[in-house]
């Protein structure tokens, strides 16, 4: 791997999707975040419509590289029924939602052209 790359990615957010009917488990999910890595991550707004590129309900978890590995697999082993779509941050955003893209679980077509796609 490419160390320039890696050292590139300032930070990573993983989107938690949800809807009305998965809600509360989006919540429940978000908690059990919290818990598990308070002082690691920061935690974004329980956004109850689309924002942004996202085509469903999310909440951001935002964290450095340095916690990617402990985070990206909690993430996979307890997602449940929820959807997860991470993504680092390079300062090139389009890249970054398009073609760095790590789904858990389902995977959905993001709306690039508030990107600039």
């Amino acid at each position: 791997m490419n160390d320039l790359a890696v050292n590139g990615v300032a930070s990573w957010h993983a989107h938690v999707y949800f809807d009305a009917a998965s809600r509360d488990t989006a919540y429940a999910l978000r908690e059990r975040v919290i818990a598990q890595f308070d002082g690691k991550m920061d935690i974004g707004r329980f956004h109850e419509r689309p924002v942004g590129p996202h085509p469903q309900w999310s909440y951001q978890i935002a964290f450095t590289p340095a916690h990617f590995a402990e985070i990206a697999t909690w993430l996979t082993l307890n997602h449940g029924e929820l959807d997860v779509f991470m993504h680092p941050n390079t300062g090139d955003s389009l890249r970054d939602h398009r073609d760095c893209a790590v789904w858990i679980g389902r995977s959905y077509t993001l709306n690039l052209q508030v990107l600039g796609a």
